[in-house]
This record gives structure tokens, C-alpha cells and sequence, in this order.
């Protein structure tokens, strides 16, 4: 059996909030296959994004492991870690994180600028991943000139730039209608298809429902998983 792409292993992530604890993940293990689709699901304040910045070496934990494709993660500097997330890892946000003076061709553009891609190869690759998630006729249109599942592909197209295995969804379809949202899923499982390992967060059931394997979480614990 193929060891797991990603393997956390007792993981803990502590607080403080004046004199108090805050507990945001108590003891959650996760091991996910490459390939796999998978939905974390839980109320506010559940462990839900904690655990998707742990995986994504956005954070660091309190306590515990995290293996991804066979490094430990959990071991590395910050310099370290931004080597790795840009390696390995593509991030996909609510609030689409787009740079409101850019198009959306500079904005899928502007990571490979932190990874010296020339320029005229960060310029066809972004036009390429611009046209992957159906954007070929907006490419020079700003933010505030697309819809939001239209910022939303935009988003997803910037978070390909690397090639990377792992994307890392935080509620993405959170701010659409029921359409775009349907859209951004339809368009993730075709990713997944092709093989893309991702690991999506949302508060939306049917959202859930649409993943290969999800797991809930409650009080920073895994409540439970299919």
C-alpha cells in the first residue's frame, strides 16, 4: 500500500486568550491519500481553517506531526516552509485575496514573480491557467470588473501557478450564489480528477456532500469521518 501524502499525527493547537486556553485542535490525526478528495466540516470555531493553515504551513502546531509527502513539515524554519508551500501546496480563499489594481492575468501571474519565472513564461502559463478554469475573454479585467465566481476561478487559476499535488480550499464557494458555487465545485472535481489531491473546508452540506471522503470536526476534535 502507497504510504499517505499527507499524515498528521496527534495534533494540537493552543491559544491564549488573556488567562484561558483556547483549545482550537485537541489531539486530530488525518491521513490522506494522494488523489483524494477530501471536505472538513464543523461548526464556528470547530478547528476547521486551524487545521487547514497547519497542513498548509500557515501556522505552526502546539504539539504533533505533519508529514507531506514523506517531509515533516512541522520541523522547518519559516524559510523553510515558504519553500514548501511554494512547492507543494496552492491555497484557495473565501474572500478570493485578489490585488484589486491587477487584472486577473497579473494577479495569476504575481506568485511566479517571488520564483523568478521569466516573464514571458509566467505570461503563457497564466494565460493557459486563465483559460483551464474558463476565463480566456476576462483576462484583462480587474476585480471589481467580474462577478464573484468569476474572482473565484481567477483565484483557483493563481493557485495553480506552481503545479502543485495539494490544494487547500477555505470555504470557497462561502461568499457565491448557489450557481457559482456550484461551478467552483465542478471545476475543483475536474482538477481532482486530474489528479490533484485537495482538502476542502466548508459550513455548507451539500458543499460536503460533493467531496469523495469528509471528516467533521467539533471543539477541535474529530467528531467523526467517512
Amino acid at each position: 500500500m502507497d504510504s499517505p501524502l499527507i499524515q498528521a499525527t496527534d495534533l494540537h493547537r493552543h491559544f491564549r486568550m488573556g488567562r484561558e486556553t483556547v483549545r482550537a485542535l485537541d489531539g486530530v490525526d488525518l491521513s490522506v491519500g494522494r488523489g483524494e478528495f477530501w471536505g472538513i466540516s464543523g461548526p464556528s470555531g470547530s478547528g476547521k481553517s486551524t487545521l487547514l493553515y497547519l497542513l498548509g504551513g500557515l501556522d505552526h502546531p502546539t504539539s504533533g506531526r505533519i508529514r507531506i509527502g514523506g517531509q515533516e513539515i512541522t520541523t522547518l524554519d519559516e524559510n523553510g516552509l515558504a519553500a514548501f508551500r511554494r512547492r507543494s501546496v496552492g491555497f484557495v480563499f473565501q474572500m478570493f485575496n485578489l490585488i484589486a489594481t491587477m487584472t486577473a492575468l497579473q494577479n495569476v501571474e504575481f506568485p511566479m514573480l517571488f520564483a523568478r519565472v521569466p516573464v514571458s513564461e509566467r505570461r503563457a502559463r497564466a494565460r493557459a491557467l486563465l483559460e483551464r478554469v474558463g476565463l480566456a475573454d476576462r483576462m484583462s479585467h480587474r476585480p471589481t470588473e467580474l462577478s464573484g465566481g468569476q474572482q473565484q476561478r481567477v483565484a483557483v487559476a493563481r493557485s495553480l501557478v506552481n503545479s502543485p499535488d495539494i490544494l487547500l480550499a477555505d470555504e470557497p464557494t462561502g461568499n457565491l450564489d448557489s450557481r457559482s458555487g456550484a461551478d467552483i465545485m465542478a471545476l475543483l472535481r475536474d482538477l481532482n480528477e486530474e489528479g490533484r489531491t485537495i482538502i476542502l473546508v466548508s459550513h455548507d452540506p451539500a458543499v460536503i456532500a460533493a467531496t469523495g471522503r469528509h471528516m467533521r470536526l467539533y471543539d477541535g476534535r474529530i467528531q467523526d469521518e467517512e
